[in-house]
């Protein structure tokens, strides 16, 4: 009786013995799997992410179609997927609305994309969906602004401090003293809020003797016209402007201006002066005929060129570091952790605007 109650403790003791081994190997195998199915936090079941081949369908999302810059940027995107050996989708157009983008990511996650292009319109509420993105385990690549927060692979985009510095240096070199305008971005976006601060921080420094007036248009040409409108009322003593989009503010301010009298080209007595930021056709044009004096080149093929490489990358696991690339730009780590592609974006004058080089050049 005793022999026989001894071998049922052993017995109870071995199997004891051996759910404590099966258990540690479980649990080793779960670490060992990187979490892919051991408290993961993407989608068990994902409908995008990568196979690890940079291949898959790629969802491309525009802020808006209503300036000759992204228009301009919308036509490359195909040819440069097409160069890049990426297969994008029909572009999706967000019409300058935030909760709009936000839907059209989940409606592009829903379609199975393995990858995402986007060129956020608000750097804060892009952050929901990012997270979208992320849960299904597809990379995402922000075109032009960088999100405040949320998961992206690579920011592609110029250095939008140097867009508001060029333009204040450009400004003061030309005019000693006086009232200057910017006509500023969404300050919702972070490219609204560093053109507008270094351009403020910059003529505080180096121009003490010009003073700065401000229109908040948040990209809109509309109310850039009326609020520049109302301003040059106010102030017809105005010798310089500085617009932060050509392409949603040229027309406008040409227009204003003209319709006071006030468009004087180079060279003659009582000209404005003014910079912009794009490097469209039409600041070419209006450059050429001296209307205004200057733009920033925002290189809106490097844009399409650049998100659809490094989506690819993204979606075949590639990782980057800072520092300098092979396409004359630099690699830099922002605040947030996000690493971004800072392109070369070069001021445009009368002296170099017929150059072949810029892509403005070589659009209708």
């Amino acid at each position: 009786m005793l022999d026989r109650t001894v071998g049922k403790r052993e017995m109870r003791r071995e199997k004891r013995g051996r759910a404590r081994v099966l258990g540690a190997v479980a649990l080793a195998a779960c670490t060992g799997l990187v979490l892919s199915a051991c408290g993961s936090t993407k989608d068990t079941v994902a409908t995008g992410g990568s196979d690890g081949d940079g291949t898959g369908k790629v969802g491309v999302i525009l802020p808006l179609l209503t300036s000759p810059f992204w228009q301009s940027y919308n036509d490359y995107v195909p040819k440069m997927a097409k160069s890049e050996g990426v297969d994008a989708l029909k572009t999706v157009n967000s019409n300058s609305d935030p909760s709009q983008q936000i839907t059209d990511i989940n409606n592009q996650l829903n379609q199975g994309v393995k990858g995402l292009v986007v060129a956020p319109l608000d750097s804060a509420a892009i952050e929901a969906g990012l997270d979208q993105a992320e849960r299904k385990g597809v990379p995402v690549v922000a075109v032009d602004v960088a999100p405040e927060k949320g998961k992206v692979a690579m920011v592609v985009r110029a250095n939008n401090v140097a867009y508001g510095e060029k333009a204040c240096q450009y400004l003061g070199e030309h005019i000693t003293s006086g009232k200057v305008v910017q006509i500023m971005g969404d300050l919702a976006s972070v490219n609204g809020r560093d053109r507008s601060e270094a351009f403020r921080a910059c003529v505080k420094e180096k121009f003490p003797k010009l003073k700065v007036l401000e229109i908040p248009a948040k990209w809109e040409s509309d109310t850039a016209a009326s609020k520049l409108d109302t301003l040059l009322n106010a102030n017809p003593d105005i010798k310089g402007i500085y617009m932060q989009a050509g392409g949603v503010y040229l027309a406008p301010t040409l227009q204003t201006l003209k319709s006071k009298g006030m468009l004087k080209k180079t060279g003659q007595a009582g000209h404005i002066a003014i910079v912009s930021n794009d490097g469209i056709p039409q600041e070419f044009d209006a450059i050429r005929k001296g209307e205004i004096d200057a733009t920033v080149s925002q290189p809106a093929d490097l844009y399409a060129k650049y998100g659809m490489y490094y989506i690819k990358a993204a979606m075949a696991g590639k990782t980057f570091e800072p520092g300098p690339t092979d396409h004359d730009s630099t690699i830099v780590k922002l605040p947030s952790g996000i690493l971004e592609d800072q392109l070369p974006a070069p001021l445009v004058t009368k002296d170099n605007v017929d150059d072949a080089a810029l892509w403005g050049n070589t659009v209708g």
